[in-house]
């Protein structure tokens, strides 16, 4: 088994912080005119937002962070190394076409679903079969993270359609997706802390 270098510990743990602490930031400047329950986090990378460059920062910075756990997790399987490095490319397409100040965007919102469907997809896609594999790319821990991705992405599109509470959802997707990498990078350094031959006397 690869081991995974000790930044990618950084870069993983660092994606689910900036994330979260992007959109609480861009939504404390944004105001009171900013619902974070009914409103979704593209509104506050708008232009014209008052958080648009905290926002727009935080995208780039899990682009970024995604990119660089995709590179260390070695002992993944291609595919999902590759899926989450698409993953994090997806997040500079967001942000070089934001959502609009108002209404919606085609382009925007292909941007947005392209991301989530492979950051969904990822962790099935990252599996490696046998029982020497670390807890968090064995299949059932994967297939599981995969599915409630999805189901929170359902979520998401019936909050929309039902105009009721995309945010919260929204958040609550987005906040499993940059958390994930950084649960398969610590279980892979368990793994080898696990995997490692006692001293000897």
């Amino acid at each position: 088994m690869r081991i995974v270098p000790r930044w990618a510990l950084l870069s993983s743990g660092c994606a689910p912080v900036l994330m979260i602490a992007g959109w609480a930031i861009a939504a404390r400047l944004e105001g009171p005119s900013y619902d974070a329950s009914a409103q979704t986090i593209s509104v506050l990378a708008a232009h014209g937002a008052e958080g648009f460059w905290v926002m727009t920062a935080a995208l780039l910075a899990l682009g970024i962070c995604h990119l660089l756990t995709a590179w260390g997790l070695r002992p993944a399987a291609l595919p999902g190394r590759a899926a989450l490095a698409a993953g994090g490319l997806s997040a500079f397409v967001v942000v070089l076409v934001p959502a609009p100040s108002s209404g919606g965007s085609l382009r925007h919102g292909s941007a947005v679903a392209v991301g989530f469907t492979l950051l969904a997809a990822w962790p099935v896609l990252a599996t490696v079969r046998g029982g020497t594999a670390p807890w968090g790319l064995r299949p059932l821990p994967s297939i599981l993270a995969t599915a409630l991705m999805c189901l929170g992405a359902a979520w998401f599109v019936y909050e929309v359609g039902q105009g009721g509470a995309p945010g919260i959802a929204e958040r609550f997707v987005t906040s499993m997706q940059s958390l994930w990498p950084f649960v398969v990078v610590a279980s892979c350094f368990r793994h080898a802390e696990d995997a490692a031959p006692a001293p000897s006397p």
